[in-house]
C-alpha cells in the first residue's frame, strides 16, 4: 500500500517536512521510509547521490513531491546552508531536522597509535555536521516558532569503552550540544532531541566491528540483558517518529537510549546475569 493510500489515523507526520541527512543508508534509510509512511514530504540529504536518488525514488510513491534528494556533505556549511533553503522553497516549511549522517572512525589504535586525522574526521562529521545541520533548521524554524531537531547520538555518549575514542568524544559532544540547543532554542518553541542506540547491525557498525550477521548477533548479545527481541534499525526508526511527531510536543533536551538495558547494568558485576 503506497503511503498516499494509508489511513489518516496512522499518518502521525501528516502535512508535516522532513530532512533526514545520511538519509540514504542505513538509519536513515529506514526513517525516511517510515516517516513518509506516517505522511511526511521526506527529504533525504547525503553524499551517495545514486542511492540518495533511488531511496527518494522508492519513497515516493503516487507523490512525486512525497520524497527529494538532495547532495550535501554535513561538513561544509555551504551544502547545509543551500539543501535547508532548496527544501524550504520546495516544500514552504521544514518541520524535522533529522540529523543522522555519522563516521565511525577507526577502532585499530590505542592513544599512542590513533592518527589525528581519523579524529578529526569523526569530530567533523559527527560534531560540527550536527551542529550545521542544527544551525540551518533553525534558521527557518524560529520564524515558525515551531520544530523538532533530532540528532544521532550513541551508547558512546553514555559511557566509555564501547567504542573508539574519535566517536566516543563526538558521542558524548552531540549529547551535549543536545542539550544546550534544547536551552536556546525552546525558547522558540523549537524541541531538540537525541537518539542513542546501543550496537545494531548497519554499515556502520559493522565497518567498525567487522562483524556481520551470526558473528554480529553473537557480539551484541553480550551488551543486551533485554532477551527475546533484537535491536533493528526499525526500532531507531520509531524513536525518530515518536520525537519527531506531536506525540514529544512536551519532550526536549532529552536523550532517548534504545538499548536494552545496555548502559544502565554493569556486565561484569551483575548480580543477576
Amino acid at each position: 500500500m503506497s503511503s498516499s493510500h494509508l489511513p489518516s489515523v496512522a499518518q502521525r507526520l501528516k502535512g508535516k517536512v522532513a530532512l533526514i541527512t545520511g538519509g540514504a543508508s542505513g538509519i536513515g534509510h529506514c526513517t525516511a521510509k517510515l516517516f513518509r509512511r506516517h505522511g511526511a514530504k521526506v527529504v533525504i540529504l547525503d553524499i551517495q547521490d545514486e542511492l540518495g536518488k533511488s531511496v527518494a525514488d522508492e519513497i515516493s510513491g503516487d507523490d512525486d513531491g512525497g520524497a527529494t534528494y538532495i547532495h550535501c556533505d554535513v561538513t561544509r556549511e555551504e551544502d547545509l546552508h543551500s539543501a535547508v533553503d532548496t527544501a524550504f522553497t520546495k516544500y514552504g516549511k521544514i518541520d524535522v531536522m533529522f540529523s543522522n549522517a555519522g563516521v565511525a572512525g577507526t577502532s585499530k589504535f590505542g592513544l599512542l597509535q590513533f592518527p589525528q586525522s581519523a579524529f578529526d574526521r569523526a569530530m567533523s562529521v559527527n560534531v560540527t555536521g550536527m551542529f550545521l545541520a542544527a544551525k540551518h533548521a533553525a534558521r527557518v524554524m524560529i520564524p515558525e516558532r515551531k520544530g523538532s531537531i533530532i540528532l544521532t547520538a550513541s551508547i558512546a555518549g553514555v559511557v566509555g569503552g564501547a567504542t573508539n575514542h574519535a566517536y566516543t568524544a563526538s558521542k558524548h559532544a552531540t549529547v551535549g550540544l543536545t542539550k544546550n540547543l534544547a536551552a536556546e532554542l525552546g525558547q522558540f518553541g523549537i524541541r531538540v532531541n537525541c537518539i542513542s542506540p546501543s550496537w545494531l547491525e548497519t554499515p556502520l557498525a559493522t565497518g567498525e566491528s567487522g562483524l556481520r550477521g551470526r558473528h554480529f548477533d553473537e557480539f551484541a548479545r553480550r551488551y543486551f540483558k533485554l532477551r527475546g527481541v533484537k535491536l533493528t534499525v526499525e526500532d531507531v526508526a520509531e524513536a525518530a517518529l515518536y520525537l519527531a511527531g506531536d506525540e514529544s510536543k512536551f519532550t526536549t533536551g532529552h536523550n532517548l537510549v534504545v538499548d536494552g538495558g545496555h548502559t544502565v547494568i554493569d556486565t561484569a558485576s551483575n548480580l543477576y546475569a
